[in-house]
């Protein structure tokens, strides 16, 4: 084998050995900007139940439900409970369309619930005005602005601050 093969053939193994080496599951838990992540003390199931009544109390709609342990378990498996609620309204949704109809792709806003090994569970959601502020429209900064303070109202009165 000639030098030249050889360092490539080195190197190529150690750049395997490094990566094997790196720590499992290293992530970036945030990795957007205006990420929110809220410990509770609730447990799951209760912290789903209080979500749903304050966006209902707080005049929003929820659009759908995605939970990949509901799913499992009707499949046979039993895996920490998750589940994302998307969240919108109707008159949002079309000052929306008027500012960026691209800025349709964001909606409905989902928030995040997941179950913790120690029984409690996290509430993680985006702020509106992180989600729409890269698209530089008055218009919809301006909706984002008023959706930050229903999301914050709707996270609050979930957790109970």
């Amino acid at each position: 084998m000639t030098s030249p093969a050889r360092s490539t053939l080195f190197t190529a193994i150690f750049v395997g050995l490094l990566m094997s080496f790196s720590p499992a599951g290293a992530e970036n838990a945030t990795p957007f900007a205006g990420t929110k992540v809220i410990p509770t003390k609730q447990g799951f199931k209760e912290l789903w139940n209080r979500l749903e009544s304050a966006i209902q109390a707080n005049r929003m709609g929820i659009v759908g439900r995605a939970s990949a342990s509901s799913g499992a378990k009707s499949q046979g498996f039993d895996i920490p409970g998750n589940a994302v609620v998307m969240v919108f309204r109707n008159d949002f949704a079309r000052r929306m369309l008027a500012a960026s109809v691209p800025a349709g792709i964001e909606a409905p806003l989902g928030i995040y619930i997941t179950e913790n090994a120690d029984g409690t569970a996290t509430l993680t959601y985006r702020t509106p005005s992180s989600v729409f502020g890269p698209y530089e429209s008055p218009g919809l900064d301006a909706m984002a602005g008023e959706l930050d303070t229903i999301f914050g109202k709707i996270v609050s009165d979930t957790i109970g601050r």
